[in-house]
C-alpha cells in the first residue's frame, strides 16, 4: 500500500457514525468527475488510493456506490443520493473556511438584522461609518425576525422587539412610518391627475398582509377595489424592487425607503398619508463586549438613529 493510501479501518456505518472527510472527499472527486483516475489528479494522490478510499466508503455503507460502464464509471442509486448530500456538505464546509479567514480582524463587527433595514437604511451610511470609525469591519447577516442571538456569534442584533434576553442590553432605536411610493415617471403622471383618476394610470404593489403593520394594512386594503393589484410580495425588499422599476404604486417601510427617496429614485405620493409602523430596537450582550469596535458601531447606529428621526 503507498504512502498516500489509507491505513485506517472505517468499518461499517453504525447509529452516529460517520465516514472520514477524507474518504468522502474522493468519492465526491470521483463522482464529479466521472474517473477515478482523473478524481487522483485533482486529489493529488495516485489511482489505487482514490480506489481504495472508495472501496472504504463503499464498505462502510454497505453497498455499491459506482458501476463501471466502458472504461469509466458511473453512480448507482446510492451514489448518487449519497452524491448530494456530500456536496452540500463539503460547500457547506468549504463557505465556512472560507468566511472565519475574516474573525481574525478585531475590528469584525457581526450585525444581524432584516434585509430591507440593512439595505434600505444601513447601506447608504457605511461611508459615514467609516469615516469616524474606519477600524470597524461590519459583517452584515440577514434575519427577519432575529431572536437567537444566543445560538450564534452575533454582537448586535436589529429587531422590531427587545431580545429580552439574559446577559443582554436592549435600546429604543428608530420608529418606522409606512408610505406610498412610486418611480418618478409614475408619479409625475399621477401628479397630474387627480386623486379619483389614479387607478386609471396605476396598480398596487402588494406586500402580504403578515408583512405590514394593521395600519398600513387597512390603508392598502381601502384602496385595492379601485386600483386592482400589480403583484404581491412576501419581502419588503422584492417590493421596493418592483417599485423602482415603475411596476405600481407600492406602501413600505420608512427604512426600506430612504435611500431610494433621498436620490430621487423613488417618489412618496402626495395625498397618501403616511401609516404609523414598527419601533424597532437594537440589542447587543451587556458584559460580553468582544471588542471595542462593538461598542463603537452600536453607540453609532443609536447616534445615526437620533438623527435619522
Amino acid at each position: 500500500m503507498s504512502k498516500d493510501q489509507s491505513r485506517e479501518d472505517e468499518g461499517a456505518a453504525g447509529p452516529g457514525r460517520l465516514p472520514s472527510l477524507r474518504l468522502l472527499a474522493g468519492f465526491e472527486a470521483a463522482a464529479r468527475l466521472g474517473s477515478v483516475s482523473r478524481a487522483a489528479e485533482a486529489l493529488h494522490l495516485s489511482q489505487s488510493a482514490v480506489s481504495h478510499q472508495i472501496q472504504q466508503l463503499e464498505a462502510f455503507v454497505g453497498q455499491p456506490l459506482f458501476q463501471r460502464v466502458g472504461r469509466g464509471i458511473e453512480l448507482t442509486f446510492a451514489g448518487q443520493m449519497l452524491q448530494q448530500s456530500v456536496r452540500r456538505a463539503l460547500d457547506t464546509l468549504r463557505r465556512g473556511l472560507d468566511r472565519i479567514a475574516v474573525y481574525t480582524d478585531p475590528g469584525l463587527v457581526v450585525l444581524v438584522g432584516p434585509a430591507f433595514v440593512l439595505h434600505g437604511w444601513l447601506q447608504g451610511r457605511l461611508e459615514r461609518l467609516r469615516a469616524v470609525h474606519p477600524d470597524i469591519v461590519p459583517l452584515l447577516s440577514t434575519d427577519e425576525e432575529p431572536g437567537q442571538a444566543d445560538e450564534i456569534d452575533v454582537d448586535i442584533v436589529i429587531g422590531r422587539q427587545p431580545l429580552a434576553m439574559a446577559g443582554w442590553e436592549d435600546a429604543a432605536w428608530l420608529r418606522e412610518d409606512w408610505r406610498f411610493v412610486a418611480a418618478p415617471a409614475l408619479a409625475e403622471q399621477l401628479a397630474a391627475l387627480s386623486a379619483e383618476r389614479h387607478p386609471q394610470q396605476a396598480r398596487l404593489i402588494c406586500l402580504e398582509k403578515t408583512r405590514m403593520p394593521e395600519a398600513a394594512e387597512a390603508a392598502l386594503q381601502a384602496l385595492l377595489p379601485r386600483f386592482g393589484i400589480a403583484a404581491v410580495y412576501d419581502a419588503p425588499q422584492l417590493a421596493l424592487d418592483a417599485a423602482l422599476r415603475g411596476h405600481g404604486i407600492a406602501c413600505l417601510p420608512s427604512l426600506a425607503l430612504e435611500e431610494a427617496l433621498a436620490d430621487g429614485r423613488l417618489c412618496e405620493l402626495a395625498g397618501y398619508p403616511r401609516q404609523p409602523g414598527a419601533q424597532w430596537w437594537l440589542s447587543r450582550p451587556r458584559d460580553t463586549l468582544r471588542s471595542e469596535a462593538m461598542a463603537n458601531l452600536f453607540d453609532w447606529l443609536r447616534a445615526e438613529g437620533g438623527a435619522g428621526r
